[in-house]
């Protein structure tokens, strides 16, 4: 008697890589968390966890992106030590002044993604640099909307105080992050050539 294996695939190759890219950018997202600094004139550490949301919403795309921060935001919250500073826990997405910075990465990495992107993934690196910067000022207004709107609810500040306390005194640090993301994908796109 013969007997036959057939094989079924249950998840197509393209899905297995782009889980695994955003595995990687979820980690990638803790590790860049352990860059922190105190910023004596807010609450809030200037990370480079911003740089990492540029980078998954552009090499990533508008799901596959806010789907990797998804990933991180639920590592932070079942306890591994990859929020800023090596904070873990739910209370740090529910309770801690930077939970507006938090929640919003996914968001912002699906608008640059998208900015990028438009309704399909493509590859990055044939994007303009305008456009590029485009979307990740963006993604930047969208972090610090929701990072403001955080401190204003968690630490109950006034618009003007949060605006100055939790993004006026990152716009500098906000822009080498956006000048590193483009140097990026640039070289990126130049070692393809």
């Amino acid at each position: 008697m013969a007997t036959s294996n057939d094989s079924v695939e249950l998840v197509g190759d393209e899905a297995v890589v782009n889980l695994a890219r955003a595995v990687l950018f979820a980690a990638l997202m803790g590790a860049f968390a352990f860059v922190s600094f105190p910023n004596p004139l807010s609450p809030a550490p200037i990370t480079l966890q911003v740089l990492g949301v540029f980078l998954a919403g552009i090499m990533l795309g508008p799901v596959w992106g806010p789907a990797a921060m998804l990933l991180y935001l639920v590592a932070g919250a079942v306890g591994a030590p990859v929020f800023a500073g090596g904070a873990s826990g739910l209370g740090v997405l529910l309770a801690e002044p930077t939970l507006g910075y938090l929640w919003s990465y996914p968001v912002a990495a699906a608008a640059v993604g998208l900015g990028v992107h438009g309704g399909s993934l493509g590859d990055y690196r044939d994007t303009s640099v305008p456009v590029l910067v485009a979307a990740m000022v963006v993604g930047t207004v969208i972090i610090y909307a929701l990072g403001i709107a955080g401190l204003m609810a968690v630490l109950g500040l006034g618009f003007v105080e949060a605006f100055t306390a939790g993004a006026a005194v990152f716009l500098p640090a906000e822009a080498f992050k956006i000048a590193a993301a483009v140097g990026i994908v640039r070289s990126d796109a130049i070692a393809a050539t």
